[in-house]
Parts: C-alpha cells; sequence; structure tokens
C-alpha cells in the first residue's frame, strides 16, 4: 500500500448511531530514560540504569493532557483503557470514565502487553487507538494490528521520529476528538519508523522502516517523519559553527550543546568529543561535561549563566521536547530565554514549508513563553528571523496556518 494516500475507516458503513469507541495504552516507561541522559528506555537494563539516576515515569501525565483535551466528549463516546498505569490511570486523572480490559503487573510492564492490549481493543471494536509512548511503543502496536484499526501517538518517549505521533499531546487529543465527532473523516498510512538504541548511543543513527500504521487525516496536528540533512550543506554549517564558537569566545558562560549534526559541526570545529544524540556543556573551548542529563545541567547552570545552543529536527521542526528531554523545563527557565542560541541551515527551515518552529517541554506555561519571533543562526553574520508557534489548541482555539 503506498504511503501517505486516503483510506476508508475501518469499521464504517453500517450504522451512525452507535457510541463511538476509544481505546486508550500508555506506555508507563516511555521517554523514562530521556532527562536523565540514556537517549531510550528499550531494555530491561536501560529501565534499570534509568531509575537508578532517579528517572521519573512521564507518559502517564501526558496522555492525561491528551485526554482531558477530548473531554468534552466524554458522555458521547465510550473509552476503552488498558489497567492501571497503561491507561485507567491516565483516564481517572483525566475524569474520564472507562470500562477496563485485561490485567498487568506494576511496575513490570513490557511490550508484549502492549501488543496484547492492542490486539484485545481491535477485537472489542474501538474506532480509534490512542496511545502514549515513543517509536517503540508505535512498532508494538504496528505488530498488533497493522493499519486495521485508525490510531493517535501521544508523543511520550525519547525517540519519536514516525509519522504516527501529534506534534503534542494535546494535539492528540483534539484530532481524536475531532475523527470521533466526524465519522467521514478520512485517514491516511503513516511510517512507522525506529532505530537501534545501542548504535544511537555510540553516535550512529539507524533507522528502519518497521511498517505503516493507519491515522486521521490532520495535517496540522501530526508530526512529520524526521527527514536527515543536505550533504551540500556542509559549507553552511562551518559558518554557522565559527558564529556560535565566536560568541563562545566573548563569553564567560557555560554553553548547552544540544544534540543533532548541526550542533555536532561546532564540537567539531572546537575540536571536542561529541555526544552527537545526547548534550555536551562547554566552557572557553573546553569540554566541562559529556554527555549530561538533567540533574546535572540543574546544578551547572545554578552556578554559573549558561547558553542553550540548539537546533530544529529536520522536517518537524521540534527544538524542545523531542530527543532532547535532558534540556527540561527547569534548565530552561534558569538559563532564560534570552539565552537560547538557535542554529539551522537555510534549507532545514526552507524544509518547513512555513510551518513554526515548535515546542513541547510538557510545561504548558513554559511553551507559551517560548512563543514568538526569534533569530536562527543561519551562518558567519547571517540570521533569520523565525516564529516559535504551539501546536493546535496549546495557545487558543486556531489551527496553526
Amino acid at each position: 500500500m503506498p504511503l501517505h494516500t486516503t483510506l476508508k475507516r475501518p469499521g464504517y458503513g453500517e450504522s451512525r448511531e452507535r457510541m463511538r469507541k476509544l481505546g486508550v495504552i500508555v506506555n508507563p516507561i516511555a521517554g523514562m530514560g530521556g532527562r536523565v541522559g540514556l537517549k531510550g528506555s528499550d531494555g530491561e537494563e536501560t529501565l534499570r540504569r534509568a531509575r537508578a539516576r532517579g528517572a521519573r515515569p512521564d507518559a502517564s501525565r501526558r496522555a492525561t493532557q491528551a485526554l482531558k483535551a477530548i473531554g468534552s466528549l466524554k458522555t458521547t463516546i465510550r473509552v476503552i483503557a488498558c489497567a492501571g498505569e497503561m491507561g485507567a490511570d491516565a483516564c481517572h486523572d483525566a475524569g474520564i470514565p472507562a470500562t477496563v480490559t485485561g490485567t498487568i503487573q506494576a511496575g513490570r510492564t513490557r511490550a508484549a502487553d502492549t501488543q496484547a492490549a492492542a490486539r484485545q481493543m481491535l477485537s472489542m471494536g474501538v474506532d480509534l487507538l490512542m496511545f502514549a509512548g515513543g517509536d517503540g511503543t508505535a512498532r508494538d502496536i504496528c505488530k498488533a494490528v497493522g493499519e486495521r484499526v485508525p490510531v493517535i501517538g501521544v508523543p511520550a518517549g525519547v525517540k519519536i521520529h514516525s509519522g504516527v505521533f501529534a506534534v503534542t499531546p494535546r494535539s492528540a487529543g483534539y484530532v481524536a476528538g475531532e475523527f470521533l465527532e466526524k465519522p467521514a473523516m478520512g485517514c491516511r498510512s503513516a511510517e512507522v519508523m525506529d532505530i537501534d538504541e545501542d548504535a544511537f548511543r555510540l553516535g550512529r543513527v539507524v533507522a528502519k522502516l518497521y511498517g505503516t500504521l493507519c491515522v486521521p487525516q490532520s495535517g496540522v496536528h501530526i508530526q512529520s517523519v524526521k527527514t536527515g540533512g543536505i550533504r551540500s550543506e556542509k559549507a553552511v554549517l562551518r559558518q554557522i559553527s565559527q558564529c556560535v564558537i565566536d560568541t563562545m569566545d566573548r563569553s564567560d558562560s557555560y554553553f548547552i550543546i544540544g544534540p543533532g549534526t548541526t550542533t555536532r559541526s561546532i564540537m567539531e570545529m572546537l575540536g571536542l568529543d561529541n555526544t552527537l544524540l545526547g548534550v555536551d556543556v562547554v566552557q572557553h573551548r573546553r569540554l566541562i561535561a559529556k554527555d549530561v542529563g538533567e540533574d546535572r545541567l540543574v546544578e551547572l547552570v545554578k552556578t554559573k549563566p549558561a547558553k542553550i545552543v540548539v537546533t530544529m529536527i529536520g522536517g518537524q521542526g521540534h527544538l524542545f521536547g523531542r530527543g532532547n528531554q535532558q534540556i527540561s523545563p527547569a534548565v530552561i527557565r534558569t538559563v532564560g530565554k534570552q539565552n537560547i542560541i538557535i542554529v539551522g541551515t537555510p534549507e532545514k527551515l526552507l524544509g518547513l514549508k512555513g510551518k513554526p518552529l515548535l515546542v513541547d517541554t510538557g510545561d504548558a506555561a513554559l511553551d507559551r513563553e517560548l512563543e514568538g519571533y526569534v533569530r536562527v543562526v543561519t551562518g558567519i553574520d547571517n540570521t533569520t528571523i523565525y516564529r516559535v508557534g504551539l501546536a493546535y489548541g496549546e495557545g487558543g482555539d486556531q489551527p496553526l496556518p
């Protein structure tokens, strides 16, 4: 089946009078490795290390945000949730009554639990399956149900490259509400992508297409698949890097270098070891801290002024909340909006096709503070004024242009 094509909605065509069914599945450990610098949560050993570093579950809270966005429909739809921390808890916190299905071992959920829950909800005839997690969770859903039921992903993982996720949790709620209210709303195939976490931690991105899922046709709410860079950009990357290094040379601040190939160019020009998919801290051209988590960043920015250097994800536009959860709301607030340096090639900005840069820090108030026009360093003495916007419903009732 070709990708990005409009599909017929599964399960419709007979009666429009029956109550629509929404299935809810939460991967409770999704994203736990992000803020502690582990770049993922796959595998028992990674999860053990994340907990040892003080990682806290956040997927249920993000699922609750999505569910609250469809709260007005709670009396007109039937919600079916997986037990406990895999869905029912989020429904309870959102004030949405739910039929609970299945059993789990709290604190010991596995991929098999996600797959079993998805298959059960398919057999119960859900009209839409909402899941909270990352690319690994999307793989589990794809393996279990394929395109036999429409889905919408609530972004709650570290790796969120697939095209099946809404741009923010609340956006997922708006998509779900719109889809359940409008039987004629179409669907499309979207790619499920994931990367090898072991290679990821060694600085290599090895991505693979695992299949497709059926997602609602809601372009402004659902993110694009992450795209890579263009080889001809190397000269521009050197110019951008030199501009940032010149700023470093005039400052006594710590420079928090976010992940990505654009920011890696800065570290390469400095001759410093770089964590491609992690966060490093530099001062006076010296590496102060390598591959740090949120706690270490908080300690550092409390002792000395700092600047944050980040780039947008190609094709998506996310600045915060995708792969750089270490740079948390606490870190951003301490550093200050005025000390955020955004870098990106002109090609990356053109690739957004006018869509704004996006922030999804997990702190709605901070996201609103970050909204507005910013300068993006695009070369030597070259900056572009570009808008940081909020996803549909995050700051009002109007969709993004």
